[in-house]
């Protein structure tokens, strides 16, 4: 990547700051170093770019195998979907965490920065693990989480609808679709509800072998938000709460490791979401705006069942 300057540990996290000089274009990235970077960094934050929507939907399209989505943001161009999850500080999650369908990436694009605080934090998964006190590594080793909720029918066919890449009319999707999806997924429960919506519950270790690596990342969902869903009821497999005690060690560590990202106008930020749990800091500036992306690489997710 000749012309660009690259920081390995961005700040005191793990983390890559990739500089170009400004109006360089996103395409003299080459996939196949992003991609090393990115399984040695867990994140690439990239500054100075000649950035827009449309160019960062071409970035993520020739980097990905398959886009995938959130059937509660809007979508633009296929690709990118605006971050609208109120103002309040959002928790440290991996993106749909909590469902059978986690992508392995998370991008984000800043069109606009916020003038104040407003910062998208992310956290290592491997540094969390290593840092959690040998009991709590026990507990979440000897026992998988649950999450469980329901899902209204038009979130859930949304999502089948664009995963079938339009292959099947919305109107014509069945719950034998979604099944069909989530079949390779163990521990997927899936059940017809009142009304089209469904109930289910996703059984998965809490921490767990990456995207790129079979090291332990303490990876989840257990701290994340529901803005546009239903709060997950979230256990051990045994359906057993998680103590309080267990959460407030996971608390303390992921605080103590977690990393501000200060947007600029233009930053690109692509998470390996297998391994790197992001969130967000209250939103100050109101005017902020940046776009979403998950998507899937060409390979499967070690770990997964």
């Amino acid at each position: 990547m000749c012309g660009l300057t690259t920081k390995i540990s961005y700040e005191h996290g793990r983390g890559a700051l990739i500089t170009a000089q400004p109006g360089t274009p996103l395409d003299v990235l080459d996939r196949s170093s992003v991609m090393e970077m990115l399984a040695d960094a867990g994140f690439i934050l990239l500054r100075g770019f000649a950035t827009s929507l449309d160019e960062f939907s071409r970035l993520v399209r020739r980097t990905s195998e398959r886009i995938t989505l959130d059937p509660a943001r809007s979508l633009h161009g296929g690709v990118a979907q605006k971050v609208d999850a109120g103002v309040d500080a959002i928790g440290l999650h991996c993106e749909n965490g909590n469902s059978p369908f986690m992508p392995h990436l998370c991008w984000f694009f800043c069109e606009r920065a916020a003038a104040i605080g407003s910062e998208t934090t992310v956290c290592d998964g491997y540094r969390v693990w290593d840092a959690l006190a040998p009991a709590a590594q026990r507990a979440f080793l000897d026992r998988d989480i649950v999450y469980s909720r329901h899902v209204d029918a038009a979130k859930w066919k949304s999502f089948v609808y664009h995963s079938l890449q339009g292959k099947k009319e919305i109107e014509d999707i069945g719950l034998e679709d979604l099944l069909s999806l989530a079949d390779a997924q163990r521990g997927t429960l899936i059940r017809a509800c009142a009304g089209g919506s469904i109930y289910y519950e996703f059984q998965v270790p809490a921490a767990r072998k990456t995207l790129f690596s079979d090291r332990l990342a303490f990876a989840n969902s257990l701290l994340g938000p529901s803005y546009n869903y239903e709060k997950p009821r979230i256990t051990f497999a045994d359906r057993e709460p998680i103590p309080p005690s267990l959460m407030s060690e996971v608390v303390r560590v992921t605080e103590a490791m977690t990393v501000d990202i200060a947007w600029q106008n233009g930053d690109l930020l692509l998470i390996d979401n297998t391994r790197v749990m992001h969130g967000r800091r209250a939103i100050l500036d109101p005017g902020r705006t940046i776009y979403n992306a998950l998507s899937f690489v060409g390979w499967t997710v070690r770990g997964e069942g």
